[in-house]
């Protein structure tokens, strides 16, 4: 085993081409935000979990049934355009949505080496998802934010090395994890900016 942020990819390894973002890195790199939250340590969080994990099903999905039509998240979208359900092009936009809570959340707390998680994910929550959900999910989140560990415990679990080694030294915890927010960002304002030009977000 290793430190959280060496055994999954980063979102900086992530490819980018012209033809858009690989889908088969990216789900993998998404796969490796649903594991942060085991870190935060509450049961609070499973539908956090849930709604990420179901959400790289959904695109998981089109891709097995249709790999030629969506080596990237462009062509996926694209190519399901022009059928009734539109299932993975939904999904992909929900995961985008709970990417960019989280990238959010934890780039306030990296600016604001003062501010608990709790204050930093619930002010993203207030910018990012809320506006989407209903009565019921805002309650479910605002359970969530509530339970997230102090902060120091957070990025202790996270330095930490499983298996008993050394923990990841403060500078280069604090370089990986903004290298690795700082792709997630930039592949999150690309996709929300394609689903926007393209009418892609329309009918949900």
């Amino acid at each position: 085993m290793a430190p959280y942020l060496e055994t999954v990819k980063s979102f900086a390894d992530v490819p980018i081409t012209d033809a858009g973002v690989d889908t088969v890195a990216f789900l993998e790199a998404a796969q490796g935000v649903v594991g942060l939250f085991d870190l935060l340590g509450s049961s609070a969080f499973i539908p956090v979990q849930n709604d990420l994990k179901g959400n790289i099903a959904k695109v998981r999905a089109r891709y097995d049934a249709h790999p030629a039509d969506s080596s990237t998240l462009e062509l996926l979208v694209v190519n399901e355009k022009g059928e009734k359900k539109r299932t993975a092009t939904e999904g992909l936009m929900w995961l985008l949505r709970g990417l960019s809570f989280t990238c959010k959340a934890l780039q306030a707390a990296q600016a604001n080496p003062t501010e608990e998680l709790s204050t930093a994910f619930t002010k993203s929550y207030e910018s990012t998802l809320k506006k989407f959900h209903n009565f019921v999910v805002k309650g479910i989140f605002s359970v969530a934010m509530k339970a997230c560990p102090y902060r120091a415990d957070f990025y202790t679990k996270l330095a930490a090395d499983p298996a008993g080694g050394s923990p990841v030294p403060a500078d280069k915890l604090n370089e990986e994890l903004n290298k690795w927010l700082a792709a997630l960002d930039h592949i999150v304002k690309r996709l929300e900016d394609f689903y926007e030009k393209g009418g892609h977000n329309k009918g949900f």
